[in-house]
């Protein structure tokens, strides 16, 4: 990590970067970003590039170099930008749509009672934005569509991650919510053992 870190970062047009002590403020046409560099990591502006910096090779210092470089790259990117993460619901009957700063989503059925419905209304985190492309699924070849944006990479990650775990994809179907692109491994049908049975 170490050889990640004293590479310099450039900083864009329309990309503004300040470092004060330990402080580093990040602010683009995505948004602003602010981060506390890790004692004794310190960083700089020089020549349009950002500079990380260490005061020795000690392993665990070493590590935090490449770290901090990296996560000041990702911050850089961000505001400039930006970071989406798609997601897809599959299932009949299954949508999503935004209410203010709430994601609603309608997933069928959750198994925990006859009839009862897994709806969710998840409030959505300061800094991250849902952009819905595609309302309802229909079936479950066609999905409906969303995706966590903004300029926090490590936040639309997490956003993105819990509502996945709202309603995972079941083996058979493929019913639920699931990264974009993702591939889910099928488990084949149940088959009735008494179709087998008899005979001889």
């Amino acid at each position: 990590m170490s050889r990640i870190g004293k590479k310099p970062i450039p900083i864009p047009a329309g990309v503004k970067v300040e470092v004060a002590g330990q402080g580093i403020h990040v602010a683009g046409p995505k948004g602003e970003l602010s981060w506390q560099l890790p004692t004794p990591i310190t960083a700089a502006v020089e020549n349009d590039q950002v500079l990380v910096q260490r005061p020795d090779d000690v392993a665990q210092h070493r590590a935090l170099h490449g770290l901090s470089r990296a996560l000041i790259a990702n911050m850089v990117k961000g505001v400039l930008e930006g970071y989406q993460i798609g997601l897809e619901i599959y299932g009949t009957g299954y949508n999503v749509k935004v209410d203010g700063r709430r994601l609603l989503l309608n997933c069928g059925y959750s198994g925990r009672g006859v009839g009862r419905v897994a709806q969710f209304d998840v409030p959505i985190p300061a800094g991250v934005e849902i952009k819905v492309q595609v309302p309802a699924a229909r079936g479950n070849t066609e999905p409906a569509r969303f995706f966590v944006v903004g300029p926090d990479k490590q936040a639309v990650g997490q956003f993105a991650a819990e509502v996945r775990k709202l309603r995972r994809p079941e083996p058979y179907l493929g019913k639920g919510i699931r990264y974009l692109g993702e591939h889910i491994r099928r488990k084949a049908g149940k088959v009735f053992a008494g179709g087998a049975a008899g005979g001889g």
